[in-house]
This record gives C-alpha cells, sequence and structure tokens, in this order.
C-alpha cells in the first residue's frame, strides 16, 4: 500500500484514534478495583496525608514491594485534585497516551506515518490494555517509560544525538523505578538485538551505551535514597519476617531476579506456556493476527536479517521468553510489550492489503467482529448486571456513529472494512465493559461500597475492621479514620465509642451492636463462573456487615 496519507484517509484515522482514546477513558469513573489498585491507590493517599514521600506504608506498616515512581505520579495527582478515582487513574492513562505517541513516532521511524497511525490503533484497542486503564497498577506507566526510553535511545543511536540519550536514560531509569531493573530487559533486548542481528559491532560497543548505563544509575539514586532510608538504615526493622532485609538488595535482586529463579521473599509458580495463550485473550482482537505477523516477521528476517527489522521483535521476545520461564507470572507483565507488538501487527496488516494474507486476515477479523458483540451479549444475560438502557444507549450510539462517519467511503471495497469494524466492536465493547459490567460488579466489592455508605451517613465517626478482612478499598474511599485490630478484645485497638464495625460473617458481633447494612462480598478481581452466573452468584459471596456499636 502507498505510504502516503490523502486528508480524508488521515481524518478517518483520527476518528478511529479518537474512538479508542475513548474507550480508554470510559472507565476514569468506576471504583478502583482491589486488591492492587485499591492498595496502590492507599499508599499514595497515606503519602500525601503524612506528608512523606520517602517511605511507603501500606495497613500502617512498612512496605516493601513495588519501587517509588508511580506512587509519586499518584501522591501529585492527589495533591492537585483529591484523593478520588479519577485522580488514581487519570495519571496512568496519560503516561499510557504517552506511550502512544511514541509508537507513533517509533513506528513511522522504522516504516510510515500510515503503520504509525495504525500501530496507535491497534494499541489502544489491545484488551488488556483497555482493562489496565481502568485496573490501574503499575503497566500503563511501564508501558509509555518503555516505549519512550526504546525510541529516544534509538534515535541516539541514528543520529548520535546527546539529548536523545539522556532522554532515553531518563525514561528507562524512571522505567526501573516502577517495576525493577527487568523493566531494562526490553530497552535493552530492543536496541541490542537489532545491533547484534546486524552485525553492527562498533554501535553495539558503543561508549554510548556506558554513559547510558551510568545516566541511568545517576537517575534511579532517588529511588536508592528512599529505600536505604526506609530499611538499610533500620535494621531491626521486620520485613517478610525478619530483620534486617535491604531495600536495595531486594531492589535489585530480590524483587525481580528473585521472582526469577523463585528464590526470592515472593515466590510463584509458573507455566512456560502461560504468556503465550495469554496474549490469545489479552491481545484481542488482534492477537491472531498478531501472531501470524510475529511468524511472519521472524521467517523473512531469518532469509533477509540485513533488510529486517529486528528492533520491535527484540522488544518483545526476549522479554516474552524471560517471563515464560520465570515462576511468577501475571497477565498484566505482558503489557508492555504491546507497543512493539502493535507495531508488527500494523505493519503486516498494511503489507497484507495486496497479497496473499489479505483473505486471512479479512475472514479471521470478521469472526472476531461476530464473536465478540455475541460474547458481551451472553455475559449479560448470564450476569444480568442491569443498566440495560446504558448498555442500549451504547450500542445505538456505535451503530449511528458508523452510519454518519465516512469509515465506510473510505474503506470501500478494501481489507480496511473488517479492519475497521474490529476497531469499532472493541471499542463498543469496552464502554459497555466499563459502563455496565463493572460497575454492577463492583457492587460485590464490599470495602468500597460500605466506604461510601459510611461517608454519606456517618460522617466523622472512626470505623474498625479485622486485620484477617483488611479492605484497602475500604482504607481508600474512608474518608474518616480507620482502626485495625486482631480481636475485637483488643481495647487498645479500638477507639472510644461509638464506632462504626466493618466486619465479615466470621466475627462476632457485640452485644447491643446495631446493625446498618449488610452488603454482598466477593474477591472481583478473581473471577469465577460461580460469580457471573445470577442463578448460583449468592453461594459465591459472603455477608460483610457495618455495625453501629455504642
Amino acid at each position: 500500500m502507498n505510504p502516503a496519507i490523502d486528508p480524508v484517509e488521515k481524518k478517518c484515522l483520527a476518528i478511529l484514534i479518537l474512538l479508542a482514546v475513548l474507550a480508554n477513558c470510559s472507565g476514569l469513573f468506576v471504583t478502583i478495583l482491589g486488591p492492587d489498585g485499591a492498595l496502590y491507590a492507599s499508599i499514595a493517599k497515606t503519602m500525601v496525608i503524612k506528608n512523606d514521600y520517602v517511605s511507603l506504608f501500606a495497613e500502617g506498616h512498612d512496605w516493601l514491594d513495588k519501587p517509588h515512581f508511580p506512587f509519586w505520579i499518584t501522591a501529585f495527582s492527589f495533591k492537585l485534585f483529591g484523593a478520588t478515582t479519577w485522580a488514581y487513574k487519570l495519571p496512568a492513562i496519560l503516561f499510557l497516551f504517552m506511550g502512544a505517541g511514541y509508537t507513533y513516532a517509533l513506528a513511522a521511524q522504522l516504516y510510515n506515518k500510515r503503520t504509525a497511525y495504525w500501530s496507535v490503533i491497534v494499541l489502544l484497542t489491545a484488551e488488556h490494555i483497555i482493562i489496565s486503564n481502568n485496573d490501574v497498577r503499575a503497566e500503563p506507566y511501564l508501558t509509555g517509560l518503555i516505549i519512550a526510553a526504546v525510541y529516544h535511545l534509538y534515535k541516539a543511536y541514528k543520529n548520535n544525538q546527546y539529548l536523545h540519550l539522556v532522554a532515553g536514560a531518563l525514561f528507562a531509569a524512571c522505567a526501573v523505578m516502577t517495576k525493577g531493573m527487568f523493566a531494562l530487559i526490553p530497552v535493552c533486548g530492543a536496541i541490542g538485538l537489532e545491533l547484534l542481528i546486524k552485525k553492527d559491532w562498533k554501535n553495539l560497543f558503543h561508549i554510548r551505551w556506558l554513559a547510558a548505563a551510568l545516566l541511568i544509575l545517576l537517575f534511579i539514586t532517588p529511588e536508592l535514597y528512599c529505600l536505604y532510608y526506609q530499611f538499610d538504615a533500620h535494621p531491626e526493622k521486620i520485613n517478610f519476617g525478619q530483620p534486617g532485609v535491604s531495600g536495595i538488595r531486594f531492589f535489585f535482586w530480590d524483587s525481580q531476579f528473585g521472582r526469577f529463579f523463585n528464590t526470592g521473599p515472593i515466590k510463584g509458580s509458573g507455566d512456560p506456556f502461560f504468556f503465550l495463550h495469554t496474549l490469545l485473550w489479552a491481545f484481542l482482537p488482534w492477537s491472531v493476527v498478531m501472531y501470524a505477523a510475529l511468524i511472519l516477521k521472524i521467517k523473512t528476517g531469518w532469509r533477509l536479517p540485513q533488510q529486517t527489522e529486528w528492533l520491535t521483535l527484540g522488544g518483545a521476545i526476549p522479554c516474552l521468553l524471560v517471563f515464560s520461564l520465570s515462576r511468577f507470572q501475571l497477565p498484566h507483565y505482558s503489557n508492555i510489550l504491546f507497543p512493539f507488538l502493535a507495531i508488527l501487527t500494523a505493519q503486516y496488516l498494511l503489507q497484507a492489503v495486496d497479497s496473499k494474507h489479505s483473505r486471512f486476515i479479512r475472514n479471521t477479523q470478521l469472526i472476531v467482529v461476530i464473536l465478540l458483540p455475541i460474547l458481551a451479549v451472553v455475559l449479560y444475560v448470564f450476569f444480568q448486571p442491569g443498566n440495560l438502557w446504558v448498555a442500549i444507549t451504547v450500542a445505538l450510539a456505535a451503530i449511528a456513529l458508523w452510519l454518519v462517519l465516512p469509515l465506510r467511503t473510505w474503506a470501500k471495497n478494501n481489507l480496511l472494512i473488517p479492519v475497521i469494524l474490529t476497531v469499532w466492536v472493541a471499542v463498543w465493547l469496552n464502554i459497555y465493559l466499563n459502563l455496565v459490567f463493572y460497575p454492577a460488579l463492583l457492587r460485590y466489592q464490599s470495602g468500597s461500597e460500605a466506604a461510601i455508605m459510611i461517608n454519606r451517613q456517618y460522617p466523622g465517626i472512626p470505623v474498625v475492621q479485622m486485620r484477617n478482612d483488611y479492605s484497602y478499598a475500604l482504607e481508600f474511599y474512608l474518608q474518616t479514620s480507620l482502626w485495625t485490630t486482631n480481636s475485637l478484645q483488643e481495647t487498645e485497638n479500638l477507639p472510644p465509642r461509638p464506632f462504626i464495625l466493618y466486619a465479615g460473617p466470621d466475627v462476632t458481633i457485640p452485644a447491643g451492636a446495631q446493625p446498618i447494612q449488610t452488603f454482598e462480598h466477593f474477591h472481583v478481581s478473581q473471577l469465577t463462573i460461580g460469580l457471573l452466573n445470577h442463578a448460583t452468584r449468592s453461594k459465591e459471596t459472603r455477608a460483610f456487615g457495618v455495625y453501629l456499636v455504642k
């Protein structure tokens, strides 16, 4: 396909990107999903309350698991806008959009502007990207920072520009201060494989990479200082059940390599094929085409190594292999690969327009376009979330926009029709999920539901929860003091009466306590068929009560 873009096509591509942006922002006001999202929001909120941006605390204790960067950004957002749902999610979404911008810039450098536009569209409609902009953890930050680092370091290599080297090192350092040293694997893999395969030894062993490493070390010194101040300077503190835990050692080794070798304090069990089958749903609606693009790229590279672009493969494959060999695996880890996979997929889609692959892509995407709405309808009937008028409005709006926008005319008699329909369905599906499904699902996150009710009906009265049923959602959303106790007999851990008690079904309620409201509770981030099925849901949930203790 001719790389030149006429004004009509450019307008249509901009419309698709705008719709994808809308889908990613549609979960901005949806209650924060626990436990991880609510935990991270609570840590940042505690930073602001304590006015302490050096130490990390969770449940009132020192917390050593993730580095500081996302908490600093979130705390800054809370300082500006208050500790609200949207103030927690907004900066993460903006970092992801920054990553989309750098995905465009890198794809334009490697291919052309049409590929760059489609790379952004593929990235912003990939299922787990949109999910992660609702269930915000570290991944939106990491995704944006890593692709930004790769872009600037690639420019430093191609143009030998010092400012790009500094910018690349800064973004790489922020990525390290978001997730640890493993964040450098896709950065080094992208640049390293490009130079290694093409035998560009002069640039592979250039002194600029030593300078970049030293700059990264310099830029992560705020993180090292914070870890030393909170942990290494206080060997008497108990972490992971033992004293003398080094925060700096945890940062450089145990947090990432310790998980990889399963020798650190946080352990897991891995499946070497976990990410291969995870990407089948996480990269929907493009996953099948993406695997085809990967295979074709590797085959082409095998035949023509010097003429092949290896940057995207280097950013994705080494990291995917390391993740697959690791014993600690979670679906959202794969998000950092998505910008590279999006560029590969977009290049394949456009390359296939006039090739033998066009029928495969057309048929594959038409199947996806048919199946996804069917799955959405089945989910609605099975789950029965209510808000039928919202679901109908979303569907009618999608149909109306399809009829009035010029997309069909632009793509008439073209492979792009099923591809554009894929974008359309992905946008519609995720807006439906964020406006209908997730709000209904989060009614079973009792901590946030209880906090909202207490804030409204009992403002200023302290709240007590049991440590065994600790709710980060309750902690974040509650606007009064929260007390935590192992037992209601521990009077030293209870506030003066009257207070509100939030407790599960296993807790013996004090005599004379006045029941206020009961909430159905489920660990909503670990969905089961039993919960999704409205007929069996009551058997899956537990009853958490809120009581007034006078």
